[in-house]
C-alpha cells in the first residue's frame, strides 16, 4: 500500500511570511493551444519539503549536496500532541529502535520539537527528522532547533500529512527536487507498508 503524505502546492499551508505558490496557464488547449503548458513559482519551503544544513548554516550543505539515503528508507511514523520533550524524543526512538527504523522518524500530530528532543534526536543519530508542521521548532523562534539538527546533518521534511496513518514502520520517499544551491526543495513524499 502506498501512501500520500504529501500537501498539494497551490492549496498548501505557507509559513508566515513566506510567498504562496502561484501557477500560470501559458498554453491552453482549450485557447486552441496545441497543449496545456503550465509555469508555477514557489518558495523552496512551501507545502511539504526538506530542509538542507545551508537554511541555516551559511556554509552548510545545499539540498542538492544532501546524499538520497537521506531521503529514501525505512522510517517510524509516531504520534504525538504538544511540545516533543528530551523524554519524548527517547521514548519515540525506543519505540522505532525497536521497530527496526530509528534513522528516520517523522512525528504525527501538532508538535513542536524542544532544543532537548532535537539534541536527543541527534545523540540517536538520526538521519532525517519529519513533522507535519511548517517548521519543525517553535514558529516564533525556529533557529535554535534547525541549528542543532542541521548542524548534524539531520536532514527536516516539514509539512508532511499523517492525520490517518497508524504508529508503526514504514518505508519513506521523500527525495528532494535536485535545485542546486537552495537550502531547501519541495517532495512527493509518500509511505510505503
Amino acid at each position: 500500500m502506498i501512501i500520500d503524505i504529501s500537501q498539494e502546492v497551490f492549496s498548501c499551508k505557507v509559513y508566515p511570511g513566506d510567498p504562496s505558490p502561484q501557477m500560470t496557464r501559458n498554453l491552453s488547449i482549450e485557447k486552441g493551444d496545441i497543449c496545456n503548458l503550465t509555469e508555477f513559482s514557489m518558495c523552496a519551503h512551501n507545502g511539504t519539503h526538506v530542509d538542507a544544513p545551508f537554511h541555516f548554516i551559511n556554509d552548510g550543505k545545499t539540498i542538492d549536496m544532501v546524499g538520497l539515503e537521506s531521503f529514501v528508507g525505512d522510517c517510524f511514523v509516531a504520534h504525538h500532541s504538544g511540545d516533543v520533550t528530551e523524554s519524548d524524543a527517547n521514548s519515540i526512538f525506543e519505540k522505532a529502535a525497536t521497530a527496526g527504523a530509528s534513522q528516520r522518524i517523522l512525528i504525527a500530530g501538532k508538535t513542536t520539537v524542544t532544543v532537548e528532543a532535537a539534541k536527543v534526536f541527534v545523540k540517536k543519530g538520526g538521519v532525517l527528522l519529519g513533522n507535519e508542521s511548517q517548521t519543525v521548532g517553535p514558529e516564533n523562534a525556529p533557529m535554535e532547533v534547525h541549528l542543532i539538527l542541521l548542524g548534524a546533518e539531520v536532514v527536516l521534511l516539514e509539512g508532511i500529512v499523517l492525520k490517518n496513518v497508524d504508529e508503526g514502520r514504514y518505508f519513506l520517499n521523500a527525495a528532494p527536487l535536485g535545485l542546486g544551491g537552495c537550502d531547501g526543495a519541495p517532495c512527493r513524499a509518500y509511505l510505503i507498508k
